[in-house]
């Protein structure tokens, strides 16, 4: 029962060595090693020891001190990377498009572009988007039945008629399936258009773009300010930061 590929040490986020604990299955799993389910599995098969001694309990807590060996292998801690990007319109949000002229990992040192992105911001779309090597972490981010709201600036060239407002609300199609019910606040009217925010949890492609054009509204600026307990603040377009231990535990804390 071995486990493919080995763990890679890189930088910054794993459990620390001030005793900080996870069940040994969501352990394995954070490692790369297996899924939860499987990870208990192996467990419960005797496949798992501990600091030398064969458990069968998956939600026994270890920490970073702890020797774990999974079917005879040792299980390296692995560490993992988290930054958000301050994403600029004409960027694609792709590691490898031989069509594209600029991708997001243009804008990363070359020690960083390992990191995958978390999602997908359209072309002429700007703001928040994280980049990671945790994968675990990414499909919690992005899958739908996660219910992980993201929440963009959205400008259009007329105001948004009550009428129009509700259906986007309520949900509309696109590409032959209904979007999820969507949330509206802080409509303001600007001199060639209105303003407002979007909040949506699915993540289909051009999707606030195709739901405005469907009730007849053409996007001219689209920004994502939020994802999830994620805020993109004052961090300068083009730019990256490593994300803090508050956010990420924030992140983690429903996996």
């Amino acid at each position: 029962m071995k486990h493919c590929g080995s763990a890679v040490k890189i930088i910054n986020y794993h459990l620390k060595e001030n005793m900080d604990t996870q069940r040994l299955n969501v352990y394995l799993a954070h490692q790369g090693i297996c899924s939860r389910r499987k990870a208990m599995e192996a467990i419960q098969m005797g496949y798992v020891s501990v600091n030398g001694k064969v458990v069968r309990e998956p939600s026994t807590p270890v920490n970073a001190k702890d020797r774990v060996v999974f079917d005879g292998d040792i299980v390296q801690s692995k560490s993992y990377q988290y930054i958000m990007l301050n994403k600029p319109s004409g960027y694609v949000t792709t590691r490898e498009d031989r069509f594209a002229q600029k991708t997001v990992l243009d804008l990363l040192p070359t020690a960083l572009r390992h990191l995958n992105p978390v999602g997908r911001l359209d072309k002429n779309t700007e703001g928040l988007l994280v980049l990671t090597n945790d994968g675990e972490l990414a499909n919690h981010l992005t899958h739908p039945r996660y219910d992980v709201d993201k929440t963009y600036v959205v400008q259009i060239q007329k105001k948004l008629a009550p009428p129009e407002q509700k259906q986007l609300e309520s949900g509309v199609i696109v590409d032959g399936e209904k979007t999820a019910p969507a949330k509206i606040t802080g409509l303001k009217i600007l001199k060639n258009g209105c303003e407002f925010l979007i909040t949506i949890h699915e993540g289909r492609k051009r999707q606030i773009r195709l739901m405005l054009a469907h009730v007849g509204h053409h996007v001219t600026y689209l920004r994502r300010i939020q994802q999830g307990p994620l805020l993109l603040g004052d961090l300068a377009t083009g730019k990256y930061r490593a994300l803090t231990s508050a956010e990420i535990k924030e992140l983690k804390k429903d996996i």
